[in-house]
């Protein structure tokens, strides 16, 4: 306290200059139109940029919001797609196959593991939302994994970072396919596995879903090629692939169903008997 009273006693007279200075100026502005015009003119502006900052504040924190509603609208989007694609008259037996009987789902990851050998996801959606096990899940990027176990509002899901993680793949630049695993070894590497060696492998090509089961639609990205090798036998290589999606961060997904896997199986069980 006493130091700042000596503050005040050393500096008092340019505090009374300051003082009689403020006094002036705002008689001017009072007394003036012009002053007035420029004075009210400058305060906008200081306002203005500062209402811009709390805006630009403001919609940072809302951008989760934001992310929410623009993938809510881009589920709706591809359903929509999936929708008019059963009216387009078309000689591309593959177009109705790989639009018409998949439906989607937007979900919000709540927890998700990367460490481990068996890694795991778990979502806000379940049997209540349409949820159920088998469905693909994917990002606008890539693959994730695929759906383990249902509850009424949950469902948890097997990374593609699992051990147990078994996905038909293929090279999307020619019809070589291969099984996506993963060895346990980097979180942003998976592996193809038992592509022939007579495939035209190349560094940097990309990887896509082979579209050979009722889980994922052929055509959906994975990763990138980073190395390649043949296995021991000399026949197959193993490829290690660059995934396209960072699996330490993955917010919000989207859920493939299949609506025609319950025929699809029912066929290949009487094919069996």
């Amino acid at each position: 306290m006493q130091q700042i009273f000596n503050f005040l006693i050393k500096s008092r007279n340019f505090l009374w200059f300051l003082f009689l200075l403020i006094i002036a100026v705002s008689l001017t502005i009072q007394s003036h139109t012009y002053h007035s015009n420029k004075f009210i003119h400058s305060s906008s502006l200081v306002t203005g940029a500062v209402f811009n900052v709390q805006n630009d504040i403001s919609t940072y924190f809302r951008l989760k919001a934001y992310n929410k509603r623009l993938l809510s609208e881009n589920t709706l989007l591809k359903q929509q797609l999936n929708d008019l694609s059963g009216n387009i008259s078309t000689n591309k037996a593959y177009a109705k196959d790989t639009f018409d009987k998949f439906e989607y789902i937007s979900a919000n990851v709540i927890n998700s593991t990367y460490r481990k050998k068996k890694n795991y996801l778990t979502l806000n959606k379940g049997s209540k939302d349409s949820v159920v096990a088998d469905m693909g899940v994917i990002t606008d990027l890539g693959i994730v994994g695929i759906v383990k176990k249902v509850s009424n509002k949950y469902a948890t899901v097997i990374s593609i970072l699992n051990k147990n993680s078994k996905i038909n793949a293929q090279l999307k630049r020619t019809n070589h396919f291969g099984t996506l695993v993963w060895y346990g070894e980097e979180p942003n590497v998976v592996q193809l596995i038992d592509i022939p060696r007579l495939a035209p492998l190349k560094v940097g090509d990309t990887i896509i879903t082979g579209g050979r089961s009722t889980i994922f639609p052929k055509g959906i990205n994975v990763g990138t090629i980073r190395d390649f090798a043949l296995n021991d036998d000399q026949n197959y290589f193993t490829v290690n692939v660059d995934l396209f999606n960072d699996m330490t961060d993955v917010g919000f997904v989207q859920l493939i169903q299949n609506t025609e896997v319950d025929e699809i199986k029912q066929l290949e069980n009487s094919s069996n008997e």
